[in-house]
């Protein structure tokens, strides 16, 4: 998708995949340092982590205390998160109104930390897998809470914010999908996951990763190159 807006954009520009370990995350972060490094995404595990190899955040990445995007500013490292916005867009998709909404996030990471920034004024609950370790505002429920898929029926918002449904089934039973809200799922499998395709067979409003990574992906592209995104290369790309 990067590389499509590149080319679009006539940039001889090229954007890489490196795969990172938590213990390597150091090393790769002083590489972005380097005079031919516009700067990079950062994804799961490593959006909290991140922070602490920075010399700034701003905007959103403050709120959310989670960096998906870095830009080397001569050196600099500055680290903010299009998610938040690209998140926003797709609760706009599904047609709901934060204020005072109801809604569980599933997972605790810094998707999740995103995606309650991009819900202000809504009422979250967060399920995450070690709940002592969330550092989260709001509710945290265990995976084994029986209460978060009571919770879940009665929400008028999921969102999955967990990597599950890219290699595994959907993190929750199909009987305990919103009864009358949205869904939205932030991993992106072609044709949708599997949580998305019941949540669709069942007439609910949902939006899917792609959205959100498009938005997010057009977002990162404005920031490191200070010119307007080819958002249709980049969706033809997606597919």
């Amino acid at each position: 998708m990067q590389r499509a807006a590149f080319a679009a954009a006539g940039l001889d520009w090229t954007y890489e995949l490196l795969d990172i370990t938590p213990s390597g995350l150091k090393r790769a972060m002083e590489t972005l340092r380097e005079e031919d490094v516009a700067g990079a995404n950062v994804t799961i595990p490593h959006k909290v982590e991140a922070m602490h190899h920075l010399d700034a955040m701003q905007g959103d990445a403050i709120r959310a205390q989670a960096v998906n995007t870095v830009r080397n500013d001569s050196g600099r490292l500055v680290g903010d998160n299009t998610d938040v916005a690209a998140i926003r867009g797709a609760v706009a998709e599904v047609g709901l109104d934060p204020l005072g909404a109801s809604v569980v996030i599933l997972g605790a990471g810094g998707s999740a930390r995103a995606a309650a920034v991009a819900l202000k004024g809504a009422r979250c609950t967060f399920v995450a897998r070690n709940p002592l370790g969330a550092d989260v505002a709001g509710d945290v429920l265990a995976w084994p809470d029986p209460a978060w898929p009571r919770l879940v029926r009665k929400s008028d918002l999921l969102i999955n914010a967990t990597p599950l449904g890219r290699h595994e089934e959907m993190p929750i039973r199909p009987a305990a999908l919103p009864r009358d809200g949205a869904v939205i799922d932030l991993v992106y499998v072609e044709g949708g996951t599997p949580l998305v395709r019941k949540a669709r067979s069942l007439g609910l409003p949902t939006a899917d990763g792609w959205s959100v990574l498009l938005s997010q992906g057009a977002l990162a592209f404005e920031w490191w190159t200070g010119l307007p995104a080819p958002r249709e290369p980049m969706r033809e790309t997606l597919g």
